[in-house]
C-alpha cells in the first residue's frame, strides 16, 4: 500500500541535506508558499516529502486578554500571530499544512534533544489531526553525513513523546516566570518619569544573584598582607618553604636568617620523577565553550552558533551535547581515516592508524541522546576564519583522545640557607604523546641546573617581597556558564542566552569579566531583601530537577506545572506584599543608573530620559528650574564613564551597538572634539573610534557566519493588502509586553 511522507527538518540547511541523503540526487526541489522550498522524492513506497522549518514555528502566548499579572491562561500560537519577528514563518507553516494533505506518515527530523522534540512534534500535532502514535515517527541522528541519515531514515523511532512533555513543560512555565515577573517588576517603577520596561525570569534571576554575590564578596574583601622570601641561587628562584608568611615578624626573621647567610647554599635534595600526563576528555559544549573563550577568545554565543553551523554543514556532530563519551557505535577508526586524508591531520591521524589507538580516552559526562562532539571527517571548505579556527580546535582535541599519555619530567631542588629551606621546581616534556595533536594545551617547560646533593652553590640575592591577598576573580561569560551548570541552572542551550540577557537589561557589563552595574545590584538588592524566591537558585533547581524527571518518565508534565503555577504565585505574593519598598528601591537604583554625569549648567545630575515617542534624550535632574538637555544615539547602550570632557565641560559617556565596535563622546555636538565627524547622533563617529580602538563590547556581537540559504530565496516584497492583513492579525495577537521575550529564562 503506497503512503505518502512528510519529514520536518529544523532548518532550511538540514532539510537540503536530509533530502540529498536520501535522494541520491534524484530528488526534485520544489516551490511552496511565496517561494519557500521543499524536496520530493518517490520510492517504492510511496512519494517522501522533505520540508523546513526555521526553529520554532509555534510559541507560548496568554489565552486571555488580561494586561496585568498573575496570568496563568496560556496556549500554543502559530509564532508568526505573537510577535512581527516571526512574520516570515508564516509561509513556512503554510507550506508544511499543504504538503500534509497528500500525507498519511509523518516523520520529526528536527534535532535530537527537546528544543528539536518541540519544534517538530508541535508541526506534527498541528499539520496532522490522526493519533500521533500511528502516524508519526521519529529520525534520530547525531551528524549530518549521508550515511547517519540514510541510516536515522532505515531505523525510525516512536516520537519522543517524554522529551516533548518536558520541553512543553519548559517552554510554559519559562513563559510564566518570565512574563509575570517582568510584568510585576515594571508595574513597581512605571509612572510618569519611568518608563524602562524590566525583566526577570526563572533562570535569569539566580543567573543575576550569582554574579551579584561574587560582586559582593569582591566589595567586602579585606586585603591582607603577606611575605614571601625568595632566594637567587645559581640564577634560579627558590621560594623558602614557609610559603606564604602571614606574619611579619618571622618573614623578618627568615628573611634576615638568610641574608646573613647568603654566602652560599647547599643542597638537600635533588628529587626527579616522571609524570605520565592523560589526555582531555573530548568537548561536551559547556567545555567547549569554556575552551574557545580560553584559547580563542570567543564568546560563548558566539561559540554555539559557529558549532551549529559546522553541525549543519555535516563537518562535526551536534554540539549540544553533555556528553565526553565517544562510543564505538560510532566508527571510530573509519572517523580518523577520514580524517588523515585531510592534509592539515593527515600526519597526527597517520600515527593513531599505525599505532592501532582507536580507543579514546574519555570524560566521565554523559549524554541519552548524543555522543561527544567530534569531527565527521568530511573534508571542510568554504568556512569562515571563526568556524575553521574552532573545527580545528575540535578536530584536534578529537585525534588527541586516542593519542599516547605524555610525559613530563619533574625535578624539584630543596636548598638550605642556614636554618631556612628553599626549594625551586622544574618541568620537562621528554615524550609529548597527545600535546603534539593538541597544540592549544600548554605545560610551561621551566630548565633547572644541573644541582647534586650535598653540593654549596652560590646565593647571589635574597629578597623578601611584601604582597596583598587577592579577592575572588569576578565571572568571566564562560566561567558563568560552567558555574550555572554546577549548580543545574539553565540548560546547556539556553545558559549563553540567559547571560546575554543580564547584558542587554543592562544588569551586568565588561568586556572580559561580568561587573554587575549599579542598576542590576539594585534589581539584585531589592529583590533578595523583599521577593527572595525570584533570585533563589534553590527555586529554579528544583523546576530543572522535576523537568528532567518528566524525560525520564518519572514524574507528569501537568503535576510540575502545577507545582510551578504554585511556586510563582508564592513569589508574586511576596512581591506584592513588599511592592511598594520594591518600587523605591527600584526607582532609586534606576535614577542612580541613568546618571552620565553633572550637568555643566546648573551642575545638577545628567540623566538618561525617554520622550513620549520613546527617544532616549540627557535632561538635567533640576528641571523644569533648568531645561538643558542633549541628543542621545538611539538604538544603543549609554555607559557612563567618569570623565569630562575639558572643552565643554560635558561629561564622556560610552555608546555600545549590537555589532558594532563601541565608542565613547562627549555631549555637546558642537564640542570641537567633532569637528572632523561626519555625522552626529545616528551616525557613528568612525574617525574617532579608528583613532582611539576600543575593547569589545560587553554586548554580544553576531558572529560571521555564511548561513546556507539554498531553500529560501529573499522574500518578496508583500503587496499592500498583505501587508495591511498581517499587520491587522499581529494587532489582534501580539503581547502588550513589546520588550518581554516571548520565553523570558
Amino acid at each position: 500500500m503506497l503512503m505518502n511522507t512528510l519529514i520536518v527538518a529544523e532548518k532550511p540547511s538540514v532539510a537540503n541535506r536530509i533530502a540529498n541523503a536520501l535522494g541520491g540526487g534524484k530528488e526534485q526541489r520544489k516551490a511552496g508558499r511565496d517561494k519557500v522550498s521543499y524536496y520530493e522524492l518517490e520510492t517504492g513506497t510511496g512519494t517522501v516529502y522533505v520540508a523546513a522549518a526555521v526553529g520554532h514555528l509555534f510559541t507560548i502566548r496568554q489565552s486571555g486578554s488580561e494586561r496585568g499579572y498573575p496570568v496563568l491562561n496560556i496556549e500554543w500560537a502559530p509564532s508568526y500571530e505573537v510577535g512581527k519577528k516571526s512574520e516570515h514563518t508564516k509561509d513556512y507553516l503554510d507550506t508544511l499544512k499543504d504538503i500534509a494533505k497528500k500525507c498519511g506518515r509523518f516523520i520529526n527530523a528536527c534535532d535530537f534533544d527537546i528544543e528539536g522534540t518541540v519544534i517538530g512534534t508541535n508541526i506534527i500535532k498541528e499539520v496532522d489531526k490522526k493519533n500521533l502514535k500511528e502516524s508519526a515517527m521519529r529520525m534520530k541522528f547525531s551528524t549530518t553525513t549521508t550515511q547517519d541519515l540514510r541510516e536515522s531514515y532505515e531505523h525510525l523511532m516512536p516520537l519522543d513523546m517524554s522529551n516533548f512533555y518536558a520541553g512543553e513543560a519548559r517552554h510554559m512555565l519559562d513563559w510564566l516566570w518570565g512574563i509575570n515577573l517582568s510584568r510585576a517588576l515594571t508595574s513597581a517603577v512605571y509612572g510618569a518619569s519611568m518608563r524602562q520596561m524590566l525583566s526577570i525570569g526563572r533562570v535569569q534571576g539566580p543567573a543575576l544573584a550569582i554574579v551579584a554575590e561574587r560582586e559582593k564578596e569582591i566589595a567586602k574583601f579585606k586585603p591582607e598582607p603577606f611575605w614571601r622570601i625568595i632566594a637567587l641561587i645559581n640564577s634560579i628562584e627558590f621560594l623558602n618553604t614557609r610559603g606564604d608568611i602571614f606574619e611579619k615578624k618571622t618573614a623578618s626573621d627568615a628573611f634576615e636568617e638568610s641574608k646573613a647567610k647568603k654566602g652560599g647554599a647547599v643542597v638537600e635534595e635533588v628529587e626527579v620523577k616522571e609524570q605520565q600526563t592523560a589526555p582531555y576528555p573530548p568537548f561536551d559544549l559547556t567545555s567547549l565553550q569554556i575552551e574557545a573563550s580560553r584559547a580563542l577568545h570567543l564568546d560563548p554565543s558566539i561559540t554555539l552558533a559557529l558549532a551549529q553551523s559546522l553541525y549543519e554543514k555535516a563537518y562535526i556532530s551536534y554540539p549540544r551535547t553533555s556528553s565526553q563519551k565517544l562510543p564505538p557505535t560510532l566508527g571510530l577508526p573509519r572517523i580518523i581515516s577520514d580524517i588523515s586524508k585531510n592534509p592539515a591531520y593527515s600526519q597526527l591521524a597517520g600515527k593513531l592508524i599505525s599505532g592501532k589507538r582507536y580507543t579514546p580516552h574519555e570524560g566521565t559526562k554523559t549524554d541519552e541522546a548524543h555522543p561527544a562532539i567530534f569531527p565527521t571527517g568530511v573534508m571542510p571548505s568554504g568556512l569562515t576564519a571563526q568556524e575553521a579556527r574552532l573545527y580545528d580546535m575540535i578536530a584536534r582535541r578529537f585525534l588527541a583522545c586516542f593519542a599516547e599519555f605524555a610525559t613530563v619530567g619533574r625535578t624539584k631542588v630543596t636548598a638550605a640557607i642556614g636554618n631556612e629551606r628553599y626549594s625551586a621546581s622544574g618541568a620537562t616534556i621528554l615524550k609529548p604523546g597527545w600535546l603534539e595533536f593538541y597544540t592549544y594545551a600548554k605545560i610551561d617547560e621551566k630548565m633547572l641546573p644541573d644541582f647534586k646533593k650535598g653540593a654549596r652553590v652560590s646565593v647571589s640575592d635574597v629578597q623578601m617581597q611584601d604582597l596583598e591577598t587577592q579577592p575572588p576573580r569576578r565571572y568571566t561569560k564562560a566561567g558563568l556558564i560552567s558555574e550555572l551548570e554546577k549548580r543545574n541552572v539553565g540548560t546547556k542551550a539556553t545558559r549563553a542566552q540567559v547571560i546575554d540577557t543580564l547584558f542587554r537589561r543592562r544588569y551586568v557589563e565588561g568586556a572580559t569579566n561580568i561587573i554587575v552595574t549599579n542598576f542590576g545590584m539594585s534589581v539584585y538588592d531589592t529583590l533578595a531583601e523583599n521577593a527572595g524566591m525570584i533570585v533563589e537558585v534553590d527555586t529554579t533547581r528544583q523546576l530543572e530537577e522535576d523537568m528532567e524527571k518528566i524525560s525520564q518518565n518519572k514524574i507528569k508534565e501537568e503535576d510540575v506545572i502545577e507545582e510551578g503555577k504554585k511556586m510563582l504565585l508564592d513569589a508574586l505574593k511576596q512581591f506584592d506584599k513588599n511592592k511598594e519598598q520594591i518600587a523605591t528601591n527600584m526607582r532609586k537604583g534606576l535614577r542612580e543608573s541613568s546618571i552620565l554625569g553633572k550637568c555643566p549648567v546648573d551642575g545638577g545630575d545628567l540623566l538618561v530620559r525617554r520622550s513620549r515617542a520613546g527617544k532616549q534624550f540627557v535632561a538635567c535632574g533640576n528641571y523644569p528650574k533648568c531645561t538643558n538637555t542633549y541628543s542621545l544615539p538611539q538604538n544603543a547602550l549609554i555607559l557612563p564613564t567618569g570623565k569630562t570632557c575639558e572643552h565643554c565641560h560635558t561629561p564622556f559617556i560610552r555608546v555600545i551597538r549590537k555589532g558594532r565596535r563601541p565608542f565613547e563622546m562627549d555631549l555637546d555636538p558642537k564640542c570641537v572634539t567633532k569637528k572632523d565627524w561626519a555625522g552626529y547622533g545616528e551616525e557613528a563617529p568612525a574617525k574617532a573610534a579608528e583613532a582611539k580602538p576600543e575593547e569589545p563590547a560587553p554586548l554580544p556581537a553576531q558572529p560571521a557566519i555564511r548561513e546556507e540559504k539554498k531553500l529560501a530565496k529573499p522574500k518578496a516584497k508583500p503587496k499592500a493588502k498583505a501587508k495591511m492583513k498581517k499587520k491587522a492579525v499581529r494587532k489582534k495577537n501580539k503581547s502588550d509586553d513589546a520588550d518581554v521575550p516571548t520565553t523570558t529564562l
